[in-house]
């Protein structure tokens, strides 16, 4: 089954770290990231899409698919 997260956040070191421990744990980047300004915050905000195989599951919607 092929899971799917976005990762969003401030566009900082964090977020990056967030990011590299996922893939890290085999999550594959999906497409390009995006970014826009949060006038409210002051802060770029960043946005990344990211996949994962995960063998042996079936789709259900209770999953937690931040720990898949």
């Amino acid at each position: 089954m092929l899971v799917y997260r976005i990762l969003t956040g401030v566009d900082d070191a964090a977020f990056c770290h967030r990011l590299t421990e996922a893939l890290h744990l085999g999550w594959s980047l999906y497409g390009s990231p995006s970014v826009t300004f949060d006038s409210s915050r002051q802060a770029v905000i960043c946005a990344q899409a990211i996949t994962k195989e995960v063998a042996g599951r079936t789709y259900d919607p209770a999953m937690d698919l931040s720990v898949q």
